[in-house]
């Protein structure tokens, strides 16, 4: 359900079932603090958003495709992350260094990454250069070879990738924790892949996901800066002339769809025995989807909690004890699923101590809540955050593909700080009491023996 107040544009709404033969334009918004904001959405059923901010001089280009790791099956674990890689490595028109070194020369830059639900391809230059960028990365995504010596030598630079993920447990330890939750779903799984889905892939398997699942109607192209819409929309048909993205007339696939949920594992507590200096822990639970109307309570939740130097976990573990540099709570949020967990970074000696206060914290606040103090500053760390992060091009890009990618939405600047500010005690206290009150799993990696939190 999308948000009450936000724009809506119902993907497809002004075409016939199979697609209209002609593009549609609209405006979304013209927003006092952002630019205006517009939408076209090609006979492809590919849409193109722009955020026009004339007092910038740069533009952020983005393309995002409704891909990502939770979309492979179990043998093709990295796939999607594989793909990514693979698509700088040249097109029918340019190698690797071609696109490299056609952005690095007017000093812009490129690069790329996937999630467990989509995959973003993006450069950043001057407004007198963007015309260059929609060439460069259209060409790559729409139109890559990946041949076959291109394939083996990224899977050594992937299995490198994975290696060095290995060697960082305070990464390895978010990985366990989503393992600990979700099992062998997808959402449990790594995004690289593993070694062994990694190793025996090959080039047929690649293209093949590529071709299937990188179609018009699957990708969102986002841009923001100084620009002209209708510039950008020509800008961008012409670079896909030709390839396989210029495809019969479709409609925009909808955004991933929040039922039914996915299925969660019982609590659990996962060890990885790694002889480090530090342990590097997690306790959390299932949350909620990223549609979930309390999300904006969680938000505020999220920032009393474990959100910032003035956070309760922050100054009851680290500044009042000093039992760890590192603390905070966090939630990620998925089309029909969430988490919400507190990571803390200590001596492997202080772990016990840690896991008790969390524990007690959490508890404390399931069961009181919290006061109308921390209300207030949760809700000003959640506009705050929100609004200076739009100081640069890229965040504004980013805002405007995951709203049509994720929501199929665009909530205005002004209505989502409404929607924040309206949050009330209740709402977080409700919220607190159900979340907080769920059963713990644990993710713990460090130098301890697999059986040494079970009960």
């Amino acid at each position: 359900m999308a948000p009450p107040g936000a724009v809506r544009h119902a993907s497809g709404s002004t075409r016939s079932a199979g697609g209209s033969t002609r593009a549609v334009t609209r405006t979304l918004s013209d927003d006092p603090l952002g630019g205006t904001v517009r939408r076209t959405v090609l006979p492809s059923g590919l849409r193109v958003l722009t955020e026009a901010i004339p007092a910038m001089r740069s533009v952020s280009f983005g393309i995002w495709v409704a891909v990502g790791s939770r979309d492979e099956t179990g043998p093709q674990g990295g796939a999607a992350h594989f793909l990514e890689h693979l698509l700088f490595k040249g097109t029918h028109k340019r190698s690797a260094l071609d696109i490299s070194s056609a952005i690095e020369a007017v000093g812009g830059e490129t690069n790329a990454f996937t999630t467990k639900e989509y995959t973003c391809y993006y450069a950043r230059v001057l407004d007198e250069d963007l015309p260059l960028a929609i060439d460069v990365m259209c060409d790559l995504v729409a139109d890559s070879v990946l041949n076959d010596a291109d394939v083996e030598t990224e899977r050594g630079v992937i299995l490198e990738e994975i290696a060095m993920h290995d060697d960082e447990p305070g990464d390895e330890v978010h990985d366990l924790f989503a393992r600990a939750v979700y099992g062998d779903h997808p959402l449990g799984r790594l995004i690289s892949g593993t070694e062994e889905t990694v190793t025996p892939m090959t080039r047929r398997q690649i293209q093949s996901f590529y071709r299937r699942r990188y179609t018009p109607p699957q990708i969102v192209i986002a841009a923001a800066g100084n620009l002209d819409h209708a510039a950008v929309v020509k800008l961008v048909r012409q670079a896909l002339r030709g390839t396989p993205l210029d495809t019969d007339p479709a409609v925009p696939a909808p955004h991933r769809p929040a039922a039914p949920a996915v299925r969660t594992k019982p609590a659990a507590t996962l060890v990885e025995p790694k002889e480090t200096e530090q342990a590097h822990v997690i306790l959390g639970c299932p949350g909620i989807d990223r549609t979930d109307e309390r999300r904006f309570a969680l938000g505020v939740l999220n920032n009393v909690l474990g959100g910032g130097m003035s956070s309760r976990l922050f100054q009851e573990i680290r500044e009042q004890r000093g039992l760890a540099y590192s603390v905070y709570s966090y939630a990620s949020q998925y089309a029909d699923s969430g988490l919400f967990a507190v990571y803390a970074g200590c001596a492997p000696g202080k772990v016990d101590e840690v896991l008790e206060l969390t524990r007690a914290e959490l508890r404390r606040v399931a069961a009181e809540g919290i006061t109308e103090a921390e209300l207030a500053r949760g809700k000003g760390m959640s506009k705050g955050s929100f609004v200076l992060g739009l100081e640069d091009t890229g965040s504004r890009m980013s805002r405007l593909a995951k709203g049509e990618l994720l929501y199929g939405d665009l909530m205005p600047v002004d209505e989502l700080l409404a929607r924040v500010d309206a949050v009330t005690l209740d709402d977080v206290n409700g919220l607190a009491a159900d979340l907080l009150g769920r059963p713990m799993s644990l993710a713990v990696v460090g130098p301890f023996d697999r059986s040494a939190f079970t009960a």
